[in-house]
């Protein structure tokens, strides 16, 4: 059975002291921290393959995290043991899911890494999302009204996407879908607000010295998220 990364003991929901629950703040980035307590993220890394410019950057964001005193976690799907098909509603979750949910309940900040493939999200991440998401952990629907009750509220995340598509045609060609499904059409709507969003572009013709430059901000954006 796969594990997360540094795994210290998970903490549930509501074991937090009432009395120490501080109000969110909003820093000059737009992210937000609860200032009293160590952030503790979730590195959720989506690409199947051993080797990637993901997993380079999932790291280095790790160590910036780790450097500015974050509690971190980082998640290689590829290593999970599960079925990624949703094969009907009560299908059991697989034991390496059930520690992927306890690790997101854990975890007050989540970062997702993945490619962008045929303008979407890696058939790997999609089946995650459709085995780890489902109603009762991340929402619940609500009945008589068609807005669900949010149940990854206060939490907050960052999407890492790279692609080979140049930004011009991310942006104004297919309009950027990779980002819109796990931003708008997955995590706002499950509560997790804000979502902070780096896009890599053209990664197939990078040069060493941009990949570099690009590992060096992960490196800088773990930092900041971790301080908040």
């Amino acid at each position: 059975m796969a594990k997360t990364e540094n795994g210290s003991k998970l903490i549930r929901p509501g074991s937090r002291r009432p009395d120490t629950e501080p109000q969110r703040n909003e820093n000059r980035s737009g992210s937000y921290r609860r200032p009293d307590f160590m952030r503790k993220i979730l590195i959720i890394l989506g690409h199947p393959f051993a080797e990637s410019l993901g997993e380079a950057l999932a790291t280095s964001y790790q160590a910036g995290a780790d450097v500015a005193g974050a509690e971190t976690r980082l998640l290689r799907l590829k290593d999970l043991d599960f079925d990624p098909i949703l094969r009907r509603a009560d299908q059991a979750l697989e034991p390496d899911l059930v520690a992927a949910q306890e690790a997101i309940r854990w975890s007050d900040h989540l970062v997702f890494v993945y490619p962008t493939w045929w303008t979407n999200l890696p058939a790997l991440l999609k089946g995650f999302i459709d085995r780890t998401f489902q109603t009762g952990f991340a929402f619940r629907y609500r009945k008589d009204s068609p807005f669900p009750e949010k149940l990854l509220s206060g939490r907050t995340a960052r999407l890492l996407i790279t692609m080979d598509a140049p930004s011009f045609w991310d942006r104004w060609v297919i309009g950027r879908p990779q980002t819109h499904a796990l931003r708008r059409g997955t995590l706002k709507f499950c509560g997790v607000s804000p979502v902070a969003v780096r896009e890599f572009h053209q990664v197939r013709n990078s040069t060493p010295a941009r990949r570099k430059a690009w590992l060096a901000e992960c490196v800088a954006l773990g930092r900041g998220d971790a301080a908040g």
